[in-house]
């Protein structure tokens, strides 16, 4: 099972190395901006290493509202993030699920959903899988409950589209814990990566607040359980820099029987 963290993106390797990490995961821009990302100069050796990649796109996108001065920008930034995870190798994409206005149909912002992936097949495609996170709030989420992950899929799931199941925004968001992966494989009948992440904030509470592992108001052996389950690489987002994240990968594969990388 390969096991990692969400790194800065200076040095993605030298951070890889740092925690024994077998991924990492990180921003190839601002995550709170709208600048398309540029040309690494460490594309080639990104490529080229052991470790597994994963890039998280901005928070900002929003391919679901229907606000078109946030939609628009957000399918074109999407493309560019998918374009530039493809440049340096990496196995997927990341993007949150979004959400519509208070008072919005939610049903059309599903179908905006079918139509990035449509605005992407006419330039060629995304060229890395793209895996759609759930999230912790909000009442008009795409991706928060099942209810609404079920009617995602049923506008998208014809496209090649991934999943990725974080542990706090579950339990943040109202999702027990225990049987998860189950419900999630019914939906999408996948999960292509799973971050795992404690949660500050209380069940249900919509806080998408992270915390260590053994910290924080989930049961460790709850989160544990949902990577055995899942059978998917998982990526701690967790706070501590290094040596609270190389903890929290050292938990895991202690729980799971893993090896590290110079095992």
């Amino acid at each position: 099972m390969r096991i990692g963290a969400h790194v800065d993106s200076t040095d993605p390797l030298a951070e890889a190395a740092a925690r024994s990490a077998d991924t990492v995961q990180f921003f190839l821009s601002d995550p709170q901006g709208w600048k398309a990302p540029k040309p690494r100069e460490d594309a080639e050796r990104l490529r080229a290493a052991e470790v597994d990649l994963y890039v998280h796109a901005p928070y900002v996108i929003n391919v679901a509202t229907l606000n078109n001065r946030i939609r628009i920008p957000s399918r074109k930034l999407l493309l560019g993030h998918a374009t530039a995870a493809a440049a340096i190798g990496a196995k997927g994409l990341i993007v949150h699920g979004g959400h519509v206005n208070a008072g919005d149909d939610l049903a059309v912002g599903f179908d905006n959903w079918r139509k990035t992936f449509a605005y992407a097949a006419d330039s060629g495609g995304f060229g890395v899988p793209v895996l759609i996170e759930n999230t912790a709030g909000g009442d008009n989420a795409c991706a928060r409950r099942l209810d609404a992950l079920a009617r995602l899929w049923d506008a998208i799931g014809d496209h090649e589209v991934g999943f990725c199941l974080d542990t706090c925004h579950a339990y943040a968001g109202g999702e027990e814990l225990l049987g998860l992966v189950d419900r999630v494989k019914a939906i999408t009948g996948r999960i292509d990566l799973v971050h795992a992440n404690n949660s500050k904030g209380a069940f249900n509470s919509g806080q998408d607040r992270h915390d260590n592992l053994g910290g924080g108001t989930i049961d460790p052996e709850l989160v544990v359980a949902v990577i055995r389950a899942a059978g998917a690489p998982v990526v701690v987002e967790t706070p501590g820099g290094v040596a609270g994240q190389a903890a929290d990968i050292d938990f895991l594969r202690e729980q799971l029987g893993a090896e590290s990388p110079a095992a």
